[in-house]
């Protein structure tokens, strides 16, 4: 098996596990605090990594900055998707979190001052339709409040990933995982009482999610993503991770039964179109800023 195709099974794990997590996160958020969660789960994805990698906790200003940025988006975008869980079901979470990678190239056109490729408009064009589809409830068109958390979340994982992409040719892969995971654990442990009275009912079930998430889901989805994008492109990790949200609501029939109405399933379809266009355009001789 050559390494290339280890590392696109290993990024489709990663896919899985992401998408098995929307509906172990709505459940586990049931009886515990969003923040509060958070805080676990990125502490223990903390510890993991920085036993992993103990050379990083020496890292030089360059990496700490870029992983306190890195790691701010971060938490807003896991503190925007969890709280959004609790207003919305975890399929349309799924796909309305998988506009990430047509906000990408929006983020670094800002970012960069650059010009966005035509197919990048198409898909971000393709994609709003659909997230208007899926979203947009009622005969007055209002979004949900869940959903509007959750398109949040998107712009703030676009965010983190225009940020990595920026530090990640200068910056060690462990300092900046180490350095951005433990930046959001902090933010966690620093909020988490600030916004609502934090509560937990203990079970097995809550301490098994939050182990499952902190380990399989932040510390080692994070690792395995470091170690296979060394033996394929930014295009196909972005096209295997468009998938997620296929898994996401695959994973939420099956355990919950959630089944999506035609309208909202012909949205799901159109934001994954819309994601294929912006990485499935044309090559050009100059790269994107982000690629």
């Amino acid at each position: 098996m050559s390494r290339r195709l280890r590392a696109d099974l290993a990024l489709a794990g990663n896919t899985i596990a992401w998408g098995c997590t929307f509906v172990v996160v709505k459940q586990t958020i049931e009886g515990v605090s969003p923040l509060l969660f958070l805080a676990m789960r990125f502490s223990i994805a903390t510890v993991a990594l920085a036993l992993l990698f103990p050379r990083a906790l020496r890292a030089k200003k360059e990496g700490v900055r870029a992983g306190v940025m890195a790691g701010t988006f971060l938490f807003c975008g896991y503190a925007f998707q969890t709280f959004g869980l609790r207003l919305t079901s975890p399929a349309k979470s799924a796909f309305i979190t998988g506009l990430t990678v047509p906000l990408v190239p929006l983020v670094a056109a800002l970012v960069y001052r650059t010009r966005p490729r035509l197919f990048e408009i198409l898909g971000v064009c393709c994609a709003t339709v659909g997230l208007g589809l899926l979203s947009l409830q009622g005969p007055s068109l209002a979004i949900g409040k869940g959903d509007l958390l959750t398109l949040i979340c998107a712009l703030s994982y676009a965010a983190h990933i225009v940020t990595v992409g920026h530090y990640s040719g200068g910056v060690p892969f462990e300092t900046l995982a180490v350095t951005q995971v433990g930046t959001s654990a902090l933010l966690s442990l620093g909020s988490f009482t600030w916004f609502e009275p934090p509560f937990g009912h203990w079970s097995t079930g809550l301490i098994a999610a939050t182990v499952f998430a902190g380990l399989v889901a932040t510390a080692a989805a994070f690792t395995v993503q470091a170690w296979a994008q060394q033996y394929t492109t930014a295009t196909r990790t972005a096209l295997i991770y468009a998938l997620e949200p296929v898994f996401a609501w695959i994973t939420s029939f099956i355990v919950i039964g959630e089944t999506l109405s035609a309208r909202m399933a012909g949205g799901a379809v159109m934001i994954l179109t819309g994601i294929l266009l912006v990485e499935l355009k044309p090559a050009q001789n100059a790269g994107h800023p982000t690629k």
